[in-house]
């Protein structure tokens, strides 16, 4: 797969999974909702889903180590040849929910997720630039 297949797919998933680490190599993995605009990818953290603090694990990982991928993938359990993932790796950065970058996020999150659109996200928002799409498909 190519990597402009790569970000379409990527695109339209509703869901991928963030990796990060920590300064020692740790690593930490969680789902997470998204949006794309060209070669950056959004998501905000919520109060939607029950959460012990707002100070998470991946944005202390952020903060310390910015290197970030993202994979969401399609199974079919009746169809193996549908199966496809597809990566985004990339360098994140924090940016305050005052930001006015920050707004551009979440408008393009509400316009994707019905939830955020009577609830935007009041956390922090992580902005992804991704420098290389991958992935790999089990047929064209």
């Amino acid at each position: 797969m190519d990597s402009a297949e790569a970000r379409r797919r990527f695109a339209a998933a509703r869901v991928a999974r963030l990796a990060t680490a920590d300064t020692d190599g740790r690593p930490h993995l969680v789902p997470v909702v998204f949006a794309v605009d060209g070669d950056r990818v959004w998501t905000a953290v919520d109060d939607v889903k029950p959460k012990a603090t707002m100070h998470l694990r991946r944005l202390r990982n952020i903060a310390a180590n910015p290197a970030v991928a993202l994979l969401a993938d399609h199974y079919q359990d009746d169809d193996w040849t549908a199966l496809w993932w597809a990566r985004a790796d990339g360098t994140a950065r924090l940016l305050d929910p005052a930001d006015p970058v920050a707004q551009h996020a979440r408008d393009l999150l509400a316009e994707r997720y019905a939830p955020y659109r009577d609830a935007p996200p009041p956390g922090v928002v992580v902005a992804i630039d991704v420098v290389r799409w991958s992935g790999w498909a089990a047929a064209d």
